[in-house]
């Protein structure tokens, strides 16, 4: 998407650990934003992760393309972080093989935004805290991945349902932006302000 029409003007790299994408989603964006839905297809590098090994080949072979394409990257997109690592790693017993790996996971993360100049995105998932509350006080979830992910990364924003078809954005996180929320809705042109 061009940057007149707030897009970041160049490709994306999409790994989907989940089996969640939907191209006719990504088509029915770029109708409604008067995008070519092809053009936009086309400017997806899709790829399913299966386990957490198969996620840092899939990072090197991304790092292989940004380095040979001729067009810009700009966003590398992982759905979910640590869908992968949840396949191979069950069980406090593997806790730390589990969170050596996703450092490991994470550094090339870091690298290939550094060097090639990319956002990159990361969905997680969330878990009940079951030692987070006490019989009269709630216990809120927490993300899955502990410090390791915190500590990698930047800004960290959780998602909630909010009224309606109404959903809440909230900074959890960030070196620069103070705490706070922002109510915005999913629709069939792709996401807007929750008061439109």
């Amino acid at each position: 998407l061009p940057s007149s029409m707030g897009g970041a003007n160049g490709k994306v790299v999409y790994i989907d650990t989940e089996g969640t994408f939907r191209p006719e989603r990504i088509r029915q964006i770029a109708e409604a934003k008067g995008v070519s839905p092809s053009d936009a297809m086309d400017n997806i590098v899709y790829a399913r992760c299966y386990t957490s090994d198969h996620l840092e080949q899939l990072l090197v072979e991304a790092a292989g393309l940004m380095v040979n394409d001729e067009d810009r990257f700009a966003l590398l997109v992982v759905d979910s972080i640590m869908g992968g690592f949840r396949v191979d790693y069950s069980g406090r017993g593997e806790l730390a093989d589990r969170q050596q790996k996703l450092a490991r996971v994470m550094n090339k993360l870091q690298k290939v935004s550094e060097e090639f100049n990319v956002a990159v995105v990361l969905s997680n998932q969330v878990m009940a805290d079951p030692g987070g509350g006490c019989a009269f006080m709630p216990s809120y979830p927490k993300p899955v991945g502990g410090h390791i992910l915190a500590h990698f990364s930047t800004t960290r924003v959780m998602l909630r349902k909010g009224r309606g078809e109404q959903r809440v954005a909230k900074i959890y996180d960030s070196p620069c932006l103070p705490e706070s929320e922002s109510i915005f809705e999913i629709y069939n042109g792709g996401v807007r302000n929750g008061g439109d």
